[in-house]
């Protein structure tokens, strides 16, 4: 049994297109080596993609076998693939270490229910921003576009109790260096530790 102090819970969430694979990815590359800091893989019934998330492919049968076995700390569905969270970081929190996670807006009220005491950190962005990034991507046409600025405005409004929402409106290495602050100044890092791996 470990006689570390618990560590912190993040639930990081925001709309398709805000950039919140983005500012992750940033914080990685610069704080995936500290010691007491983790960013959890997800496992997604979706092959890997070169730009995208760096998750661990899983095929339907294998995910369902997994989540049978308790394998999975939190799991949904979203999109007609299946995302889960493994039960590794249970072990990594008792241990005293501060994990990341990639999550969803839509089961935050069930993961609440598992970790009451976990920080939320919802990206946000202003809705022209997030239209010019959708457009950008070139994944959908106008019309689904509009669909997820309504589904956009609609996640806005969260209530919880350990809820920070960081505007993601700026470039990455501006909005990058406020969620590796986000990360590294709460009952972990201190910020004198942390400030090396700022932009």
């Amino acid at each position: 049994m470990s006689n570390a102090q618990p560590g912190k819970l993040f639930y990081v969430i925001g709309p398709s297109g805000s950039g919140k694979d983005s500012l992750m990815k940033f914080a990685r590359s610069r704080l995936g080596a500290v010691k007491k800091i983790i960013f959890a893989h997800r496992y997604i019934t979706r092959l890997p993609e070169m730009q995208g998330e760096n998750h661990i492919y899983l095929s339907h049968e294998e995910f369902e076998n997994r989540k049978n076995q308790g394998f999975f700390s939190m799991y949904w569905e979203s999109h007609d693939l299946s995302y889960g969270i493994g039960c590794e970081i249970n072990l990594w929190l008792t241990n005293g270490y501060d994990v990341v996670i990639n999550g969803s807006r839509a089961y935050l009220s069930s993961a609440v229910k598992i970790y009451p005491e976990m920080q939320v950190i919802f990206v946000s962005t202003s809705t022209d921003v997030l239209r010019n990034r959708l457009l950008k991507r070139n994944r959908e046409t106008p019309e689904e576009i509009e669909k997820r600025l309504h589904r956009a405005s609609m996640q806005c409004n969260i209530e919880y109790p350990h809820l920070i929402t960081l505007n993601n409106d700026t470039d990455l290495a501006q909005s990058g260096a406020a969620f590796i602050n986000l990360l590294t100044n709460s009952d972990g890092i201190r910020s004198d530790e942390s400030d090396k791996f700022l932009p």
